[in-house]
């Protein structure tokens, strides 16, 4: 059995209740509620895989529209106790997934402003999400592969918030439809 996981009911929207192989998780929005979430589901379950959907920002101008699979995850809101951001001061600077498209940061606010932005393009971040690197902490810990397809929703620049409500539903139709053409295959 494999886990099916989003922060948000609304990224599963497109999704129906039950997907073969699959169990369903909706772990709520940022770190903390990811971490005790995926945590909780991965102690009392016996899973080969977790399979993360959800939406994204892109801050990297060069980014297509669409589905991205995640290679690289890290936390651009930590500062290590050299004052250094992106680090965090006792867990891995950067967490590989290996054979994605893109490097995804992670932080606990949505993100719609053009100064952080700059700071979390300047850390190598392209896409930005609120649980991408716990989930993958979560699930390294664990020992339990991890795959992670984030769909992009908007630019995370001002009035990200209000692209975000009005794509949502788009987004769970395209990972929906790409987990049904996987499934098929």
């Amino acid at each position: 059995m494999k886990l099916l996981v989003a922060a948000l009911e609304s990224e599963l929207s497109a999704f129906p209740a039950e997907v073969p192989g699959y169990d369903r998780l909706v772990t709520g929005p940022g770190k903390i509620k990811a971490a005790y979430a995926l945590t909780r589901a991965l102690d009392n379950g016996d899973y080969e895989e977790v399979l993360v959907v959800g939406t994204a920002g892109a801050i990297d101008p060069d980014i297509a529209p669409g589905i991205h699979v995640v290679d690289t995850v890290f936390q651009y809101d930590v500062i290590d106790d050299n004052g250094v951001a992106g680090h965090h001061v006792s867990m891995p600077q950067r967490l590989s997934l290996g054979g994605g498209d893109v490097i995804i940061a992670t932080g606990d606010s949505f993100v719609d402003d053009a100064d952080t932005v700059r700071a979390i393009r300047a850390l190598g971040g392209r896409l930005v999400d609120m649980e991408a690197y716990v989930y993958t902490w979560v699930a390294e810990q664990f020992d339990v592969p991890i795959r992670i397809w984030k769909a992009v929703s908007d630019t995370a620049q001002d009035g990200a918030n209000q692209t975000w409500e009005a794509t949502v539903a788009a987004c769970s139709r395209d990972l929906w439809a790409r987990l049904e053409a996987e499934l098929d295959a």
